[in-house]
């Protein structure tokens, strides 16, 4: 049962969120937040596997709820899914940065939201290749994050190479593809990068790779 709790100043839009996501036999909505100080209470009575939070609320905005969760080690097992009206703007993009595992629009069909749901309960990241592309975009014109880079050296070769094409939006299946090896594999080089790296999840781990140099954006002209 993936446990879900909905985090959203507008009490229609949970409403809507929680009919859906009750209906299915493996979801249950657990609890409803509307502002950011309500979601880190009900998340730490609750323990929920996922968070749909609203990046922007009264009180606390889904910015600074994604980072006070992701700071927080009895939070450590729950993904956090950012709830956006204008797509991948600055505020997603330092959501993600904070530790979110991806975003979605709130204008979403209900089969792509079931699917994601399923999809960041388990781990894996809401990043499509194009919004991968984005976020690389992002890196070109920015310095490196000197402060990030704890544990790059402990990354094997294969590691690396598994994570450099993480950042290219590379699913599991591909990167076992492109590095002759079983999906198991590189499942494992990814897992074990994100061990290392600290990172929280798979959209972490993008973000983390362009930080800290380990994989350099290529600059078209």
């Amino acid at each position: 049962m993936i446990r879900v709790l909905l985090v959203d100043d507008q009490p229609l839009l949970r409403s809507g969120f929680r009919a859906l996501l009750d209906a299915e036999d493996d979801i249950e909505v657990v609890a409803e937040a509307a502002n950011g100080q309500e979601c880190l209470v009900l998340a730490r009575k609750h323990l929920p596997d996922l968070a749909l939070v609203d990046i922007r609320m009264p009180v606390m905005d889904g910015i600074e709820t994604t980072r006070q969760i992701a700071d927080d080690p009895a939070l450590a097992r729950m993904h956090v899914v950012i709830l956006t009206n204008y797509g991948l703007d600055e505020n997603v993009f330092n959501a993600l940065r904070a530790g979110a595992a991806g975003f979605l629009v709130k204008d979403i069909v209900p089969e792509d939201l079931l699917h994601s749901v399923r999809v960041a309960a388990r781990g894996d990241a809401l990043l499509a290749p194009t919004i991968t592309k984005m976020l690389i975009s992002r890196y070109v014109s920015q310095p490196l994050n000197s402060e990030v880079g704890t544990g790059l050296e402990e990354l094997t070769n294969r590691e690396r190479e598994a994570v450099a094409l993480a950042a290219q939006g590379l699913s599991n299946d591909e990167i076992a593809a492109h590095m002759v090896i079983s999906p198991f594999t590189a499942k494992t080089h990814i897992n074990r990068a994100m061990t290392k790296l600290h990172a929280r999840d798979r959209a972490q781990l993008v973000v983390l790779a362009y930080e800290s140099g380990l994989v350099a954006p290529r600059i078209r002209s």
